[in-house]
């Protein structure tokens, strides 16, 4: 037995096991339905009231705002579930009212037992919406409670912005700050020697110096040499990789390493010192914001490492000369210096405090170190400058979009430094952080880009995948779902998001049905699901089934085609009715639409009717040679609304699928590839017609495509201006050879004519003067063996014949010896 018999037979013999040991099961027991816990009311009206006194009082702290919000939102949640219970019940009631018939007019009696179902029934209609109509009120008051909170809460943040401090520009305000900073290095420091002179403090230290030491070591491992081991890590990636996508894509992934390891040194820092025991409240906090700070500088560092990169294609991102390159990298770490910087003076600080001047003074040069920093940045920004390949179509919309940006940054930066020296410093800290936070955000968008770029070429197999539409997709993705975060980021609160998400929940009312996200999620699913199934069948139809059969191939077209359309309404009609959306009350309004949309797209509507009726009728299909208005050509393709011709001349001609159903329409393939050809003959008077006949009949019989019922038939027309005509019809079996056929003929009959000495008459014309004398040039000596012909009398035709060499010298030297002159000739 082998090992694998062996433990299949191991299992089996558990499972017996455990069967026979297991106990006989208990009678099944009938799954009893989980009732939704019912809505305490009462509850909800002592909330509810707690809350309009808060609201009426005006005094009510942020926090306790903010508590009564979240209690007040879930209830408002609950009662938006509440409002539809017994929906389908409710639905059904209304069924059955609609099959009694609308109750009698003019107080006429009705059925007894009709009667009384009727009440009966509207009893209990208002019975099951007794729960919505309550939670649909209750509903409505706890959403204009929460909308008071935030209009409060709004005020509130508006004034704290239009607070005025006393201006850090003012020497008379210095005091104040430098006195402030002071007392917080004194702090710190008195805080240190008191837990020093403690002896249970200098025990915990002697007990943890090991531990000390490890988190010192990792520590200055990782700050010090943390980015070189990234760098080192990423030279090695790249000598081992071949292709340049995936080499510039492991860079860009590898570089992280430049943030992640210095932030988690600074965390083993932040460790060893907090083991030490040392620290008090106030160093803790300001030890604990050293992280986010260290994140701060090192993230700055490498999306401007990132961002104003120059690699092999160019510039990453921005179109900037190596100087401006050099330029923004500086600018990106000094950013995350001034926001590190910002992170330390919250920590350190905290919520002590502060008069406004100190308040004012010490956040000062943060903010304008900030301002100056940003204006310098959107001054680089503005300056990308890409070379255009069409100087006329000038610079695109991204371009256009970067500079305008740039100007927007430079206006913050300046905008904050002016705020702050005014006194509003509220007002310059909404300002400089936000466009500092966004620029963060942007460029690690620009990132993100970059690198699904570079994974999906990778993926893909391509050398470029900046043009390909997937890694286009991802980045909208990632750029909406970044909207919350910038919103954020500009002080909106989380609780205004939440609030958006709930209307967007909540749905919105399309006559007297309510249609909610949930419904539009599910309409996509099934409908997207329906019409994946109907291409899937269509393919199935096109490549497998439709060709083993015996029909044409546009009948196989019109098949495939009708599947789609089929599939399509199937598809939308399932999708709404799983859904459950209700459209039976905008009846009214789909009838207006209709009628305005029947004036607005009749032509449409017209050419989508005369599609169908090609598909179904199909008197054109694809690959037929036809001619309508003018245009001859291949059918190519036909769809809802046109069809497609291509021409003889390689040009594709869309044409109304109107026009094929109400003009004329010559199909030459439509039931037989058979046609005739005609080619009209004219030779000289003098010719034997008989003679020319038969040589016409063996030309046309020669032919390999001529059918031999109807055989080629030859005939005398009549006499022309220039000459006898004759006429050959030739039934072609393939009227697609036509010209071919039609070469091929001519140049038998030249040939044959040739050989049998029959003339083929040119267009001639003789000209006669009545008063030639009246000429210039009339009296002009004439060569004496050439006597001037005399005009015939008035009456008397002209005498017919070809003109003579020297009849043609004269015409030309009577019109000045070029034989050019107005009229026929």
């Amino acid at each position: 037995m082998t090992m694998r018999g062996l433990v299949a037979g191991l299992l089996v013999a558990m499972m017996v096991s455990l069967g026979a040991a297991a106990p006989e099961p208990a009678a099944a027991q009938p799954a009893v339905p989980r009732q939704a816990e019912p809505v305490d009311y009462a509850g909800w009206e002592a909330l509810a009231r707690r809350t309009e006194a808060a609201l009426e009082s005006g005094t009510a702290a942020d926090h306790a705002l903010e508590e009564l919000r979240a209690r007040v939102a879930e209830k408002r949640g609950r009662f938006l579930q509440e409002q539809d219970a017994n929906r389908a019940r409710i639905q059904t009631v209304r069924n059955q009212l609609e099959a009694l018939g609308p109750p009698p007019e003019d107080d006429r009696p009705e059925a007894e037992d009709i009667s009384e179902r009727r009440a009966e029934l509207e009893e209990q209609l208002a019975r099951l919406r007794a729960p919505s109509v309550q939670a649909e009120e209750a509903f409505r008051r706890a959403d204009g409670l929460i909308r008071e909170i935030d209009n409060q809460r709004r005020e509130r943040q508006a004034d704290a912005l239009m607070q005025l401090w006393p201006s850090p520009v003012n020497p008379a305000n210095w005091d104040d700050g430098v006195r402030a900073a002071g007392d917080a290095v004194s702090t710190l420091w008195r805080e240190v020697r008191v837990n020093w002179q403690t002896s249970d403090r200098r025990a915990r230290l002697n007990d943890n110096l090991p531990l000390i030491a490890v988190y010192a070591l990792i520590a200055s491992s990782l700050l010090l040499r943390g980015r070189f081991w990234a760098a080192q890590l990423a030279i090695w990636t790249n000598e081992r990789l071949k292709a340049r996508r995936s080499r510039q894509a492991a860079w860009l992934l590898i570089s992280t390493g430049n943030v992640i390891l210095p932030v988690l040194g600074i965390i083993a820092l932040v460790q060893g010192l907090n083991a030490s025991g040392m620290l008090g409240v106030r160093g803790t906090a300001a030890v604990g914001a050293l992280p986010q700070a260290g994140f701060a500088y090192f993230a700055a560092y490498w999306l401007g490492q990132r961002v104003f990169a120059r690699t092999e294609r160019g510039a990453a991102v921005l179109e900037l000369s190596d100087e401006r390159l050099r330029e923004g990298r500086l600018h990106s770490s000094l950013l995350g210096l001034a926001l590190a910087l910002e992170i330390l003076r919250i920590g350190v600080f905290g919520p002590a405090a502060l008069s406004a001047a100190a308040n004012s003074v010490l956040q000062f040069p943060i903010i304008a170190m900030a301002g100056i920093i940003v204006l310098r940045m959107g001054q680089v920004i503005g300056r990308h400058a890409p070379e255009y390949a069409d100087e006329e179509a000038g610079p695109s919309y991204f371009d256009r979009l970067v500079r305008i940006g740039g100007r927007l940054i430079m206006a913050f930066g300046a905008g904050a430094i002016l705020l702050a020296a005014v006194g509003y410093v509220a007002a310059a800290n909404a300002v400089i952080w936000p466009a500092l936070m966004s620029l963060a955000l942007i460029g690690l968008l620009l990132v993100v880009q970059m690198i699904t770029s570079d994974l999906y070429a990778l993926v893909m197999g391509y050398d470029t995948g900046e043009e390909a539409l997937v890694p286009v997709l991802i980045g909208f993705v990632l750029t909406v779902l970044a909207l919350p975060l910038a919103a954020v980021i500009w002080g909106v609160p989380e609780s205004a998001l939440r609030e958006l998400w709930t209307r967007f929940r909540e749905g919105f009312e399309l006559g007297d049905a309510r249609i909610s996200p949930s419904d539009l999620v599910t309409f996509a699913v099934v409908f997207g699901a329906i019409y994946v199934l109907t291409r899937l069948l269509q393919g199935t139809l096109r490549s497998s089934i439709l060709p083993k059969t015996e029909i044409d191939r546009g009948g196989q077209t019109a098949i495939v085609a009708g599947t789609g359309y089929i599939g399509i309404f199937l598809a939308a009609l399932i999708a709404i009715t799983s859904a459950g959306i209700d459209l039976s009350t905008l009846a009214i309004v789909a009838g207006a639409l209709s009628v305005g949309i029947g004036f607005g797209l009749q032509n449409i509507v017209s050419n989508f009717v005369s599609g169908v009726i090609l598909l179904i009728e199909r008197p054109v299909s694809e690959g037929d040679w036809i001619e309508v208005g003018g245009t001859m050509g291949i059918v190519r393709t036909i769809s809802v609304r046109s069809t497609v011709i291509e021409t003889f001349d390689r040009t594709d001609v869309i044409v109304p699928n109107a026009d094929l159903i109400s003009g004329a329409v010559t199909n030459w393939t439509r039931l037989n590839l058979t046609g005739r050809l005609t080619v009209k003959v004219r030779v000289a008077f003098s010719s034997d017609t008989h003679k020319v006949a038969r040589i016409l009949y063996e030309v046309a019989e020669d032919q390999p495509l001529a059918v031999i019922n109807p055989a080629p038939a030859v005939h005398f027309r009549g006499f022309g201006d220039d000459g006898l005509e004759f006429e050959i019809r030739i039934v072609l079996r393939d009227i697609t050879f036509v010209l071919d056929v039609h070469s091929d003929v001519n140049h038998a009959i030249a040939k044959r004519f040739a050989e049998e000495g029959i003339e083929i008459p040119f267009a001639q014309r003789d000209l006669w003067l009545r008063n030639p004398e009246l000429l210039p040039g009339a009296n002009a000596p004439r060569r004496p063996s050439e006597p001037r012909p005399e005009a015939p009398a008035s009456g008397d035709e002209a005498p017919r014949g070809r003109p003579s060499r020297g009849d043609m010298e004269d015409f030309a030297a009577d019109f000045g010896g070029d034989g050019s002159a107005e009229g026929d000739t």
